[in-house]
């Protein structure tokens, strides 16, 4: 399963493949409607939806052990890990300068729906992500 990783994604029909994908679609339309939720103004984003595709990214990782879609499943939780470190580290800048952490609290979520639209377009064009 080694050279599936390293050559490309196989493209025949397997179940599994399928089933990971399927996943992997649901997941990233959470995290997008979440970080969609973030950049527009007013808008909230439900920190529930996050946690949702978080665990399950967290519990259907093993299943993808060994494929190229296991780097999405890594890709997702790092990408919602660092945003959630980085929202932490900018509560000060809310908490004492409501502008400066207006500004890096929106850059975050922008960061955040990149790394979202990036991964979902390779799992739909089979191709893993960068670890």
């Amino acid at each position: 399963m080694s050279d599936i990783i390293e050559n490309g994604p196989a493209t025949g029909n397997n179940p599994r493949d399928d089933s990971l994908r399927t996943i992997g679609h649901i997941s990233y339309a959470l995290h997008a409607v979440v970080a969609v939720g973030a950049v527009l103004p007013g808008a909230q984003p439900s920190i529930v939806l996050l946690i949702a595709a978080f665990i399950l990214d967290l519990v259907k990782r093993d299943d993808a052990r060994g494929t190229w879609q296991e780097s999405h499943f890594s890709w997702r939780i790092r990408s919602v890990l660092w945003a959630g470190l980085l929202y932490l580290v900018t509560i000060p800048l809310w908490l004492l300068f409501v502008l400066p952490g207006w500004v890096a609290w929106c850059a975050i979520s922008v960061w955040f729906l990149y790394r979202v639209i990036r991964g979902w377009l390779a799992l739909n064009d089979r191709r893993p992500m960068p670890q």
